[in-house]
């Protein structure tokens, strides 16, 4: 009985009641002066690597072979910051510093 009292309430209800309205997007985020650098240390390698500009940066910042490395393929999404705590040394602070300052030159 109560069943049938409770599905009765229901449908006396509005269909309104039980609509769901997606959320509203959200706004785009201002942009920054770090979003608006073209390249720097933060960007994934693989897309350094297809940018001329960039692997230029790469070879004289003595990073050009690492697209040669035996694990590139499991890398090349990260970036060299996020490589970097695995790179048993090899890129240190003063590396991604020099990175980010000459990939920022690129226009």
């Amino acid at each position: 009985m109560k069943l049938i009292l409770t599905a009765a309430a229901l449908a006396c209800l509005p269909a309104a009641a039980f609509a769901q309205t997606a959320p509203a997007p959200a706004p785009a985020p201002a942009a920054t002066p770090a979003a608006a650098a073209k390249f720097s240390a933060d960007t994934p390698i693989e897309a350094l690597f297809a940018n001329e500009a960039a692997k230029a940066v790469l070879v004289a910042d003595g990073l050009g072979d690492v697209d040669k490395h035996p694990a590139y393929d499991q890398f090349k999404a990260m970036s060299f910051r996020g490589v970097a705590p695995f790179s048993e040394g090899k890129i240190t602070d003063e590396i991604l510093a020099k990175l980010d300052a000459d990939l920022a030159k690129i226009k």
